[in-house]
C-alpha cells in the first residue's frame, strides 16, 4: 500500500494526517521540525520543503503528494516559489497525484458568490502568486509532467489563522471587548479545518476530483458579529462586545506588527460581501459542512478557553512548513 505524503504540519495538514490515518491509510508528513500527529499510521519526518531532491525521495512510494505548506504572509514572494516547485518535482517523480490546499486569494476582489469558474483575475502580486501557483501546476499536468493535479479552496479558517484565533476568541472568552480591523456587518463566508482536511483526502482518491479546482463545502456565510454571537454562545460565554478599528489605526500599527500591516491587502474581503459558492462539492461527493457551533467550539478549545474538552481532529498549531 502507497503512503500519503503530506508536506506541512500544520493545522490543515494535521488534520489531514488524522483523517487518513483513522481509515486506515499510511501517512508520511514532513516539516521543518518533524512534528506532526502521533499515530500509528503517521510517520513523521523532517525535511526542507524548498529541497526538491528530498521531496522526491521521499515521494517515492507516495499514492498522493498534499501541499498544505502554508508560510509567513509578508514572505509568500520569497518563499512560495521555491516550495510550489519542490512539490512539482515530487509530484512528477512519483506519478501521484499533487493536491493543494489553496484559498480564494487568486479571484482577487469579487461582486459576487465564487465559484470555481470565478476568473482569477488578483493583481496584487502576492495574490496573484496563488493563482499562478495553480496555473503553474494545471500547465505541468496537461504537458504530462505530472499524472493529475488538483487545488481545494477554502476561505478563512474558523480554528486558526483567522478573525476568530487572532482577534475575537480570547477577549470574547475572557468577556472583554473584542477590537476588530474590519467592518462587523458584512456577509463572509468561513471554512473549517476538518472540511478542508476532508475535502483534500476526497480530492486525492476520488478521480472525479482531478484537473480542477474544488471548493470547500462549508457553511452559509455569516458577519463577524454573527460569528462573535455564535461563538459566545457555542462556548457559554458572556455576550459579545465588538468595537471596530479604524483603518487608519489598523494602518499605523501595521507599522509595527508585519500581519497587520499585510491585512491591508486582503481588506477586500471585509469591506464587502465575500461568499463562497461550495455547490460542486457538495453535489458531486455528498460532503457536508461541519455544523458552525461544533467548529467554533473546536476553535475555543485551540485557544485554551473550553477546559475539559477536546479538540478532536484538530491541531493547536499555525499551517507552516
Amino acid at each position: 500500500m502507497g503512503v500519503h505524503l503530506i508536506v506541512g504540519a500544520g493545522l490543515v495538514g494535521s488534520t489531514t494526517a488524522r483523517q487518513l490515518a483513522e481509515r486506515g491509510e499510511q501517512v508520511r508528513i514532513v516539516s521543518r521540525s518533524g512534528r506532526g500527529p502521533h499515530h500509528p499510521r503517521v510517520e513523521r519526518v523532517a525535511a526542507d520543503a524548498t529541497d526538491a531532491a528530498r521531496l522526491g525521495d521521499l515521494a517515492a512510494d507516495a499514492t498522493a503528494v498534499y501541499n498544505c505548506l502554508n508560510p509567513a504572509y509578508h514572505r509568500w514572494l520569497t518563499d512560495w516559489p521555491p516550495m510550489a516547485a519542490a512539490l512539482l518535482t515530487a509530484a512528477e517523480r512519483s506519478g501521484a497525484p499533487l493536491v493543494i490546499a489553496g484559498c480564494l486569494y487568486g479571484y482577487g476582489a469579487v461582486t459576487g458568490p465564487m465559484t470555481e469558474q470565478t476568473p482569477l483575475a488578483a493583481t496584487h502580486p502576492k495574490l496573484r502568486m496563488r493563482a499562478d501557483m495553480w496555473r503553474d501546476a494545471l500547465a505541468a499536468q496537461r504537458a504530462g509532467r505530472i499524472h493529475a493535479v488538483t487545488e481545494v479552496r477554502g476561505s478563512d479558517y474558523l480554528q486558526a489563522q483567522s478573525i476568530v484565533s487572532f482577534v475575537l476568541g480570547k477577549p470574547l472568552l475572557a468577556g472583554r471587548r473584542a477590537a476588530v480591523p474590519a467592518p462587523l456587518d458584512v456577509p463572509h463566508t468561513w471554512t473549517s479545518v476538518n472540511d478542508m482536511a476532508a475535502m483534500l483526502v476526497t480530492a486525492a482518491t476520488d478521480r472525479r476530483a482531478w484537473n480542477r479546482a474544488w471548493h470547500v463545502p462549508s457553511e452559509a456565510p455569516v458577519t463577524i458579529r454573527e460569528l462573535a454571537t455564535r461563538f459566545t454562545r457555542a462556548v457559554g460565554a458572556p455576550a459579545p462586545k465588538l468595537a471596530t478599528l479604524p483603518a487608519v489605526i489598523v494602518r499605523a500599527a501595521g507599522l509595527f506588527s508585519p500581519m497587520l500591516r499585510e491585512l491591508q491587502t486582503t481588506a477586500y474581503q471585509f469591506a464587502r460581501p465575500f461568499v463562497m459558492d461550495s455547490t460542486a462539492a457538495t453535489t458531486t461527493f455528498g460532503l457536508r459542512p461541519q455544523p458552525l457551533d461544533d467548529a467554533l467550539r473546536e476553535a475555543a478549545v485551540l485557544l485554551g478557553g473550553v477546559p475539559g474538552r477536546s479538540a478532536g481532529a484538530s491541531d493547536p498549531h499555525p499551517a507552516a512548513a
